[in-house]
C-alpha cells in the first residue's frame, strides 16, 4: 500500500487554499495530509489543514529554522513548502533532509539573487533575458534624476521597494499637484512627486529609515505570469504562461514570454515552483517581477487540465512526472471570490516559543468542508461543514 504524504504549508496566502484542494485531488489518489501554519489564527489555510499551529511570533530566521525542524521532526513532514523566511530554510536543506523532509524551493544561490530586485535585474540582464531601464534609489536627488530621465524618454516614472513581495509599497509618480481629485473614488497608487520628494527629505531630516527603492517606467499590459516547475537538474518540466488584461485572464504558449522565462529558471536553477512576470515595455515583453515561490494564482492552471501543486510534490519526492505541457488552453476567466470556511474562534497569540499543537482535525471530505477548534485548541474537532464553492475549481 502506498502511504500518506505529509506536506507543510508555513505563513502562506491566503488563496492557497486551492493549493491544498489540488494535493488532495491529485490524479494519483494518493492520500495527502496537510499540515499548515499561519501567525494569524483566522487565516482560512489554518481551517483548510488537516492540523495546525499558529507560529510563534519575534523568532529570529535563526530561530525560525529551529522551529520549523521541530515542527518536521513533530509532525513527519514529508514536503516543506516555504514561505515565510524561505532564505534561512533554504540554506539549511541538509538539516531537514536529515529530518526526512523535502524542501520544495529553490536552492539558496538562487533565492538570493531574487530577493534584491536591482541584483536580479543585473543577474537577468546579464544572461540575456529582456529587462526594463532601472535605477536603484535611496534618496531625492537621485529620485528626482530617475524620474527626468524616463521623462525625457517618453516614459511615466514609478517605483516599489528594491526588497519586497506582491505589490507592497508600488507608486506611480505623477506631476498633477495633490487636491481634492484625489479623494474622490477609491485610492490610487498615483502620488505627486512633490509629495514623495517632501516625505524624502523629511526622513532624512530626521534620521527616519532610508529608502531603497528601484525605479523603473510604468509597464504596460498584457501582463504576463509564467508558472515553472524545474527539476534539481535545472531542467524545466513545466511553463505555462497566464495572462491579464484588465479583467480578462487567459492562459498562452507563446514563446515570446516562454523562452526567457525557461532561460531564468534553468540558467539560475529555480528548482520546483517559480513564477515569473513580464508586462509590455514599448513592443518588447520584459521581466517584471520573479518569484521563488509557488503564485497565489497556481491553480488557475487547473483550468488548462494542469495540477502542478501534485507535480511537484511528485519531483520533491523524486518520482519524476517528466516533462509536460498542458493538454488543452482553457477559456478566457476572470478571477471572483467566494466564502471560505475559518475557524470559529480566534486562537490567542503565542510570543517567541513553539506553540502547543492544535489537535488534528480530520481530513476534509471534499474542499469544501473545514474543521474547527475551541479557543483552548483541546476540545474534539467539530463536523466538517460544507462552504460556497469557489468560482474556479482546481482540477
Amino acid at each position: 500500500m502506498v502511504s500518506r504524504v505529509r506536506v507543510w504549508l508555513n505563513r502562506t496566502y491566503a488563496e492557497n487554499v486551492f493549493f491544498m484542494d489540488q494535493l488532495r485531488r491529485n490524479p494519483h489518489d494518493r492520500a495527502v495530509e496537510i499540515h499548515a501554519t499561519h501567525g494569524d489564527a483566522d487565516s482560512p489555510v489554518l481551517a483548510a489543514a488537516d492540523t495546525a499551529d499558529l507560529e510563534p511570533e519575534g523568532l529570529s530566521p535563526a530561530g525560525y529554522v529551529e522551529y520549523a525542524l521541530d515542527q518536521c521532526v513533530r509532525r513527519g513532514i514529508d514536503v516543506f513548502v516555504p514561505r515565510l523566511h524561505q532564505s534561512a530554510i533554504v540554506a539549511h536543506r541538509a538539516d531537514f533532509e536529515a529530518a526526512g523532509t523535502a524542501l520544495l524551493a529553490p536552492p539558496p544561490e538562487a533565492v538570493a539573487v531574487f530577493h534584491d530586485k536591482v541584483i536580479a535585474y543585473e543577474a537577468v540582464q546579464a544572461i540575456g533575458a529582456p529587462v526594463p531601464p532601472w535605477w536603484r534609489v535611496r534618496n531625492a536627488d537621485e529620485l528626482v534624476a530617475a524620474v527626468e530621465e524616463l521623462e525625457a524618454g517618453g516614459h511615466k516614472a514609478c517605483f516599489k521597494p528594491a526588497s519586497g513581495a506582491g505589490g507592497v509599497g508600488f507608486r506611480e509618480i505623477t506631476r498633477t499637484p495633490f487636491s481634492l481629485s484625489h479623494l474622490n473614488g477609491f485610492p490610487s497608487p498615483r502620488v505627486p512627486l512633490d509629495l514623495v520628494l517632501e516625505a524624502l527629505r523629511q526622513g532624512e531630516e530626521s534620521d527616519e529609515a532610508s529608502v531603497d527603492w528601484l525605479v523603473m517606467p510604468r509597464l504596460e499590459q498584457p501582463e504576463v505570469s509564467v508558472d515553472c516547475l524545474t527539476g534539481p537538474d535545472n531542467r524545466i518540466r513545466m511553463a505555462v504562461g497566464r495572462t491579464k488584461n484588465g479583467r480578462r485572464r487567459g492562459f498562452t504558449l507563446h514563446e515570446q514570454w516562454l523562452e526567457p522565462a525557461r532561460r531564468i529558471a534553468e540558467g539560475f536553477g529555480l528548482h520546483y515552483l517559480s513564477n515569473i512576470q513580464f508586462r509590455m515595455f514599448g513592443d518588447t515583453p520584459v521581466l517584471m517581477d520573479v518569484n521563488t515561490r509557488p503564485a497565489g494564482g497556481l491553480h488557475q492552471l487547473s483550468l488548462c487540465g494542469v495540477n502542478a501543486p501534485w507535480a511537484a510534490v511528485q519531483l520533491a519526492l523524486g518520482d519524476d512526472p517528466g516533462e509536460f505541457a498542458p493538454p488543452f488552453l482553457g477559456q478566457d476567466y476572470t478571477v471572483v471570490s467566494g466564502p471560505r470556511q475559518l475557524r470559529p474562534v480566534s486562537i490567542p497569540q503565542q510570543r517567541a516559543e513553539v506553540p502547543d499543537p492544535l489537535p488534528a482535525v480530520p481530513a476534509p471530505a471534499a474542499p469544501q468542508a473545514a474543521a474547527s477548534v475551541s479557543v483552548e485548541a483541546t476540545a474534539q474537532a467539530n463536523s466538517p461543514a460544507s462552504t460556497a464553492a469557489s468560482a474556479i475549481a482546481p482540477a
